[in-house]
């Protein structure tokens, strides 16, 4: 029997991960990659007898792959928040699916853990911008402010690691990162233990951060703001922490950020407002390599001959 396990290479998916295999370790090959690489179960050759589990991919992405998966005779463990179409009714597939746009992937696992990694569903709910559901997960913990500020300083700088065009732009493989956080029990312990791992990560945010600040609005208004990143490996990093740093400083505002492409186009990151985390998902899916969820949504790539079209559906979804 092989173990196979697929995870979104953010913050999210890396610490439900991280708490699943802590609880219930097996050795399982890691099927991974940037953030934008959902489309994980085609790189699955499962047989009957075999065990899969899909963390913090699309569902509705994925549908034909996990159904060739499930008629192979694998069994199928899928938790995730994002959209997920009509969920196959079959005996071999147990899905734990909520698309609610306050929760994530971390805090599901949580839930279906029962606490028992708490620290790491916290730093996941924070690296995914829940930042009002990772307080309220953390409260039982009874950390001080400061440790509280560094498990959220950790979810964003995981989640930061997970942007670029290919893995040659991160600074660690996600699978990497992963078997790195799931030697430590406690986030707190693996920020103290593992220095070098943290401090690269914090080093590479604030430095690429630095450089996003600088950036001015392409369009701006009361309700929407688009920017433009060049065509460089600091901006495909920041890409969609740039678009959470954003909507946490306009919480009443939709924010998108564009990132140019070597090849011509755009790499997209909506967010929605945090006072009204609703419609990334809707205004991405117009277009033909966009999904996501509710309050944060993406288009893998937006053709130049599309752009206009992307910034008047954007500003009228939002001006309504």
């Amino acid at each position: 029997m092989q173990v196979f396990d697929c995870f979104n290479g953010d913050a999210d998916g890396i610490c439900a991960l991280t708490q699943l295999r802590l609880a219930q370790p097996k050795e399982s090959v890691l099927v991974t990659g940037v953030k934008r690489d959902i489309n994980l179960l085609k790189r699955v050759d499962a047989k009957a007898g075999d065990v899969v589990t899909a963390l913090d991919i699309s569902m509705d992405k994925n549908k034909a792959d996990l159904n060739r998966l499930l008629d192979a005779g694998a069994q199928v463990f899928y938790c995730d928040h994002h959209f997920a179409g009509d969920i196959p009714e079959h005996s071999a597939l147990n899905s734990l699916i909520n698309t609610t746009s306050d929760v994530c992937t971390s805090l599901l696992i949580n839930q279906y853990l029962d606490s028992q990694y708490l620290e790491w569903a916290v730093v996941g709910t924070f690296g995914d911008n829940l930042k009002r559901s990772a307080l309220g997960l953390a409260k039982p913990l009874d950390l001080s402010g400061t440790r509280i500020r560094q498990l959220e300083n950790l979810g964003v700088y995981i989640n930061y690691n997970g942007y670029g065009a290919s893995l040659d732009d991160l600074y660690f493989d996600p699978a990497e990162l992963f078997k790195r956080t799931s030697l430590f029990a406690s986030a707190v312990e693996f920020i103290e233990q593992d220095k070098e791992t943290f401090n690269t990560l914090e080093e590479g945010y604030r430095s690429d951060m630095s450089k996003a600040s600088s950036t001015k609005p392409s369009v701006e208004s009361d309700s929407v703001a688009v920017y433009v990143l060049p065509s460089a490996a600091w901006a495909r990093r920041v890409s969609g922490v740039y678009g959470n740093e954003l909507a946490n400083l306009n919480p009443g505002r939709a924010h998108a950020v564009l990132t140019e492409k070597d090849n011509g186009g755009f790499l997209v990151s909506v967010r929605a407002p945090l006072d009204n985390k609703q419609g990334a998902d809707q205004v991405c899916r117009q277009f033909e390599t966009g999904g996501g969820r509710a309050a944060a949504a993406g288009i893998n790539h937006l053709d130049e001959t599309e752009l206009d079209r992307f910034i008047s559906v954007f500003g009228q979804f939002y001006a309504s």
